[in-house]
């Protein structure tokens, strides 16, 4: 039979949520980490029936002198711990507290550390009580709230926080943040075992960063390196099979011969599917976008167990803008949004793109709120300057914001030419011109000069955050790349927001063809439907495609089939032969057949 600490902790588990008492803690320390962190206060306020109770509260000694930052940030000063009592003699109390009780806190591993190094030091027993995070509820419980710091996670519940790194202080704030998710709490468990388990975090097998076969490993497992002799040195993507012909993993390279050996090489790491290689089989590309984008739809297509979700690892995001709810809003993501939306970018930095919603929005009078239209009774802070049209009231027409908001997208999906040539000064900059001239026009002046300087700092945003800022939609074009030593190109027609048609260009005809028959399938200047499948292909080209020089094409307008032709011609791509019958196999970086889930690549 278990006895003391743990024979009470057992009986506590056991009870009810509803009629258990809890003893919500919190505490304030010298700053230093490990063993020379030294408790300076404890506050506690006892919790029952969803309301607050008792407060108790200590100032502990301590023996290193407190730091210059360490009291500024707390207001405990080092006379105060001087003549606050020994941890020996207040400790005892607070274990009295907690006797029967569940611990609660915020961030509750760093607090329950503390004090049980504090109850080490003092020669005493910890009473080793059942323990509930605040942080951890707000994360199952409130997930909407984002920032999980108490005074934040504390004024998304609507809870006042006037005082801060005060111990009693933060421990009826957190109080205060524990009864308000109470209710959650018990609508998910019934017990404190119930609420200990639910609260517990999930701890899944996590891949190491920038790997991509699931980041598992089986040690002293003999790699046998299946044969590659068939591997070119070119750019594409293998795929690793076992004895059943099934998919284990997925891999592109710019030299499909070097990247394939190297999983079998004495210095790499152990994957769990490496020992069960039994062939390889490989689609050659002409470029590494080429090889980006096959290797994305075969990962989609296989599910090959040895490739986890691959993570954006770069700085790119969008500003996009969704059409499925009545009062749109602009938003910063890292990938373009699927479904009936604008998508402007990809943009070089995700802290300007968001300075951009907000000089839109304030420009604009558009929602500066999220997804969720809330309903307020007053408008809110934006609205109340003048800078949000207050659809929360809800007494503004959609169609009226539809046309504030349309007018601001139309300043990312036109191109406005000057003489024939792309003008050279972006459309939001030339809007911001027009409104300084009506206000000098109509005398305001105070307004004129608000404006001269937005659009000062909007110019030096347009430019930190790219070369072209624009819908992904508003620039249909055609562009070829290729890898250095590969003859031929791979061919890539990003028209309508997409990638709508990409692969190896066999000769001027084709490239026409694909040409019109993408501008029929989505004609420039029209809004797209992105499919979900096509997001990640949009993204990949988009990206890869910042910051190099390729040949391009713009197809807006569209171009005569002649001027396609000699854009191809002018790059060397070859005219078709003149019997109709080509042996583009002959060349080398000619497409191979496709892959298919259990075969292999048939013989080239």
């Amino acid at each position: 039979m278990p006895s003391g600490p743990t024979r009470t902790r057992v009986r506590i588990v056991h009870q009810s949520l509803l009629t258990q008492e809890f003893l919500v803690v919190d505490t304030e320390t010298n700053g230093k980490a490990g063993d020379a962190c030294e408790l300076t206060e404890v506050g506690a306020v006892l919790v029952g029936g969803g309301e607050l109770h008792d407060r108790w509260e200590t100032l502990c000694a301590v023996h290193a002198p407190l730091s210059r930052g360490v009291q500024r940030l707390t207001g405990i000063t080092q006379a105060m711990v001087d003549a606050a009592p020994a941890a020996e003699t207040t400790l005892p109390e607070l274990a009295e507290l907690l006797e029967d009780r569940v611990l609660v806190a915020h961030s509750a591993s760093f607090d329950v550390r503390v004090l049980r190094q504090a109850f080490d030091r003092a020669g005493l027993d910890w009473p080793d009580p059942p323990t509930l995070c605040t942080v951890a509820m707000a994360r199952r419980l409130h997930p909407l709230a984002r920032q999980r710091k108490l005074a934040l996670l504390a004024g998304s519940l609507g809870i006042d926080v006037e005082v801060s790194h005060r111990a009693l202080a933060d421990a009826e704030t957190c109080a205060r943040v524990f009864c308000a998710l109470f209710p959650k709490l018990c609508a998910n468990a019934i017990t404190v075992a119930d609420a200990v388990a639910l609260l517990r975090p999930a701890r899944p097998r996590r891949a190491r960063a920038g790997r991509t076969d699931g980041g598992a490993t089986l040690q002293g497992v003999r790699r046998r390196a299946p044969a590659m002799g068939h591997l070119p040195d070119a750019p594409g993507v293998y795929v690793f099979r076992n004895e059943a012909g099934q998919p284990l993993y997925v891999g592109k390279s710019v030299s499909l011969r070097r990247r394939a050996a190297a999983h079998f090489a004495p210095s790499s790491t152990d994957g769990d599917w490496s020992a069960r290689v039994e062939s390889v089989d490989h689609v050659e590309t002409r470029s590494e976008l080429g090889a980006l984008l096959e290797e994305q739809r075969l990962i989609g297509e296989l599910l090959p167990p040895g490739n986890v979700r691959d993570k954006h690892r770069d700085r790119f995001v969008y500003l996009r803008c969704r059409f499925d709810i009545a009062f749109p809003v602009l938003e910063v993501a890292p990938e373009p949004a699927p479904g009936h939306a604008v998508n402007v970018g990809p943009l070089a930095s995700r802290a300007g793109a968001l300075e951009l919603v907000e000089q839109l929005n304030s420009l604009f009078g558009l929602r500066h709120c999220g997804r969720s239209l809330p309903r307020r009774p007053h408008p809110s802070a934006y609205g109340q300057m003048g800078r949000c049209a207050s659809p929360c009231l809800g007494d503004l027409d959609p169609n009226a914001y539809r046309r504030k908001l349309d007018e601001a997208l139309a300043l990312f999906t036109r191109r406005d030419t000057v003489g024939g040539v792309p003008a050279s000064t972006h459309p939001l900059l030339r809007h911001v011109d027009e409104q300084m001239r009506r206000a000098a026009a109509a005398e305001r002046y105070e307004r004129a000069a608000w404006l001269r300087r937005r659009r000062a700092r909007l110019e030096e945003l347009l430019a930190a955050l790219g070369e072209d800022v624009a819908a992904a939609h508003a620039r249909p074009r055609l562009v070829l790349a290729s890898h250095r030593g590969v003859r031929g190109w791979d061919a890539f027609w990003l028209v309508g927001g997409r990638v709508a048609d990409h692969g190896p260009l066999d000769d001027v005809q084709d490239g026409v063809a694909r040409t019109v028959r993408a501008l029929r399938d989505t004609g420039p200047g029209t809004v797209p439907h992105l499919a979900p499948a096509d997001v990640g292909r949009q993204r990949i080209a988009e990206t890869w495609l910042r910051g190099r020089v390729v040949p391009t094409l713009e197809l807006d307008p569209e171009p005569a089939r002649r001027r396609i032709a000699a854009f191809l011609r002018a790059h060397g791509v070859p005219e078709p032969p003149a019997d109709g019958v080509g042996a583009p196999d002959a060349r080398r970086g000619a497409p191979a057949p496709p892959l298919s889930p259990r075969g292999r690549t048939a013989a080239r």
